[in-house]
């Protein structure tokens, strides 16, 4: 089996209240510290985050 490529886009989605927008501003911050780039609208992510209330 051969090894899985790292993502290089991500796309992060969130529902609910503006805590969640809050937090997933936060992680696509993260995402882009360690060399992802956001991925383009209408384009597949390589990661997709969904953020949502508990």
């Amino acid at each position: 089996m051969r090894p899985t490529p790292p993502p290089k886009t991500y796309r992060v989605k969130s529902f609910g209240c503006q805590m969640n927008v809050y937090d997933g501003d936060r992680m696509a911050e993260l995402l882009a510290e360690q060399g992802l780039s956001p991925a383009s609208e209408g384009t597949d992510a390589d990661l997709v985050v969904l953020n949502t209330c508990h």
